[in-house]
């Protein structure tokens, strides 16, 4: 194993979930009377707000109705209408064929991360169950997926595949990030809308709305339920277990399933279908789900006994299928059952027949972009522009207070302990070359940065600081930098470095692949993404904990006579390196090499590769890269650009 601390960083973060799981059971065990249960809820609306909001007027929705599909009992019509302007979702709207001008009630059908959208089989088939009993289905496009693909147009660059669906959508989430937004808001914009053309047909009846989906569907329709009091009743399945489960199992998710800021509030997912006790709602999971059993089952729990200090145990119910991960017939008739029961009809068992994916396109060639409709991208770029063309320059010293409430880092109090752990002798330009390591204990509960030195043998066992010290960010880890870089082993011919991995880099980067297997650290979908979603959750940046982590190693080498830093960084190391001349005033020169041009970039292109803990939230409302840059003024030396797609800048 070439990374033997690969589970400090997940460590860190269990320690900080099971201590919100002790406080917040605790609450939860505190509340015994409705007053109590009530005033809880108050506190999880105001999250939910933070979570999604602010909320947006809604825009001219345009909805219109493309072609009508009539089937045996039930009808299709194929609508398209905007979330946002000129933003285009493509739908199927089911209705029973023999309402004969009286009112039906109605579900919003939220599709999980399936290519096909709507026309997904699974899909089709929980809608068609609703129709056949009577229900009025808007069945919608989430972005990326169905005829809502917002690609097209796009060729592979720089050797990679096109991003799948999954990676595509943390892609659009971490752009998003840099203007201050989140994914999941955008999704959950695009439901507030798709349930506003549902409840405009004068078929529906308002007094029964559900709202059911399945997996990533799973997961809208709880952060719809929480924040549209619309819905009368609820059906999520394969969604609900808890974060800490999660999070212990080493199971990312999507970036619309890391709510900004719910975590910091003391929340686990489940509050998020507590809110509206006692409205009638069911959990659906799955025996064998990745989404574990276990959490289901406590969360489930916690969710009965709100209900029964509430007087409204008849208003939840739970189901467990009996198979894996997915939408299964057990679950969707469960589903039917409880929706038909809970607005006043019985459920009726009926065949299902999906049809083919193109019966269902809304648009005529199956595609939004190509028939009209603004990409995801574009909106996002028109709005990084307008923040450019809005925001003033700010002072050097409004600047450095700017990146710092940006980074969310704790106070740096007083100078942190330092371990030796045993001494490596790594490979420099064919020669085995002694290197001293040290553990710098950053932050508790188990946070250390990892010091790499190169000294003569007589020295690995201690810590002697020169007084001009000379600090190296690598791109990903030290170790592959040190035996593969040009400049770092030139440097290292020159004097000693202290070559610094911050948390989750380099010695404790959680990926334990081949070394020098990049692809395994940058995957859309891997564990160092996850920890950037945790953050967020926490509203703790994990960019800026890493900056933090190269603050207390330079406070450190003050502490033990340097007087003076020399920062060199590469390529992620350079953004670091860049906060933290800005933030430490010991730095006395920083050098860059394969650094970032701008975040801008990053929007222009979106299919830039860097990572998501490279990507700072909110930035672009303040400044770019360029303005931090300028502020360095000479002490600054750029060697290196690296373009949108890490690769050598044109």
């Amino acid at each position: 194993m070439s990374n033997g601390y690969q589970h400090i960083v997940l460590d860190y973060y269990v320690a900080k979930m099971r201590a919100l799981r002790q406080q917040r059971t605790a609450e939860l065990n505190a509340i015994q009377t409705r007053e109590q249960a009530q005033l809880y809820q108050c506190k999880v609306r105001q999250a939910v707000a933070m979570a999604f909001g602010p909320w947006q007027p809604l825009p001219d929705m345009g909805v219109r109705t493309t072609a009508t599909l009539n089937y045996d009992g039930y009808k299709i019509e194929k609508l398209i209408f905007n979330s946002r302007p000129n933003f285009w979702v493509t739908a199927s709207l089911y209705i029973p064929a023999d309402l004969q001008g009286k009112k039906a009630p109605a579900v919003l059908g939220t599709c999980g991360h399936a290519e096909e959208g709507k026309a997904c089989d699974t899909y089709q088939s929980f809608a068609i169950r609703l129709v056949k009993n009577g229900f009025i289905v808007l069945l919608y496009d989430p972005i990326q997926q169905g005829e809502r693909y917002q690609y097209t147009g796009l060729t592979p660059q720089g050797g990679y595949p096109m991003p799948g669906l999954c990676a595509a959508h943390n892609f659009m989430g971490r752009q998003l990030e840099l203007l201050g937004d989140s994914f999941a808001a955008w999704r959950v914009w695009d439901g507030r809308t798709a349930l506003s053309v549902l409840l405009a047909r004068p078929e529906v009846d308002e007094r029964y709305v559900g709202v059911t989906g399945n997996s990533g569907g799973g997961t809208l329709s709880e952060w719809l339920w929480s924040c549209d009091y619309r819905l009368t009743m609820a059906a999520p399945s394969c969604h609900l277990t808890t974060c800490l489960g999660d999070l212990e199992n080493e199971l990312p998710r999507d970036a619309e399933q890391y709510p900004p800021q719910m975590l910091a509030a003391g929340l686990e997912l489940i509050d998020l279908m507590i809110v509206r006790a006692p409205q009638p709602a069911i959990m659906l999971g799955q025996k064998y789900d990745f989404f574990e059993r276990r959490g289901f089952y406590e969360a489930a729990a916690e969710l009965q006994r709100f209900y029964e200090i509430l007087g409204a145990g008849k208003n939840v119910s739970v189901f467990m299928g009996p198979t894996t991960h997915g939408y299964s017939e057990h679950n969707q008739e469960a589903m039917v059952d409880f929706f038909c029961r809970h607005s006043g009809r019985s459920a009726t068992k009926v065949s299902v027949q999906p049809v083919p994916e193109k019966e269902l396109f809304s648009c005529p060639d199956g595609n939004v972009i190509s028939s009209g409709s603004c990409s995801i991208n574009k909106l996002i770029q028109e709005r990084s522009q307008a923040l450019a063309a809005a925001r003033p320059a700010l002072a050097p010293a409004d600047l450095q207070a700017k990146l710092s409430e940006l980074l969310q880092m704790p106070p740096r109090e007083g100078v942190p302990h330092f371990r030796i752990p045993r001494a490596r002798l790594l490979n420099v330009a064919g020669k085995d070359v002694p290197f001293a390591r040290y553990a710098i204990e950053t932050e508790e509960p188990g946070i250390r940065a990892f010091i790499h030195k190169n000294v003569p043998a007589e020295f690995l066992q201690t810590l002697d600081v020169q007084q001009e010290a000379c600090l190296y960010l690598p791109d990903i880890a030290s170790d592959w930098d040190i035996t593969g870089n040009a400049y770092l082993q030139k440097l290292l011919g020159e004097q000693e470095v202290y070559v610094t991995d911050p948390r989750g880099m380099g010695v404790s980067r959680p990926e334990d692949r081949e070394i020098n297997d990049e692809a395994a650290f940058l995957q859309a979908y891997g564990m160092d993404y996850m920890f950037h979603g945790y953050g967020t959750m926490f509203a703790e940046s994990y960019l800026g904990r890493r900056v933090y982590d190269v603050l207390r190693v330079i406070d450190l080498l003050t502490a033990e006579g340097a007087s003076t830093i020399t920062l060199h960084g590469r390529g992620q190391g350079a953004i670091l390196a860049l906060f933290t001349a800005l933030l430490h005033e010991n730095v006395a020169k920083v050098y860059l090499i394969d650094a970032p041009t701008s975040y801008q970039e990053w929007i222009d292109d979106p299919l830039s590769r860097w990572p998501a803990a490279s990507h700072l939230k909110g930035v672009l409302e303040f400044f770019d890269l360029p303005d931090l840059e300028a502020a360095l003024g000479e002490r600054l030396t750029v060697i290196s650009r690296w373009n949108a797609l890490r690769q050598p800048a044109s």
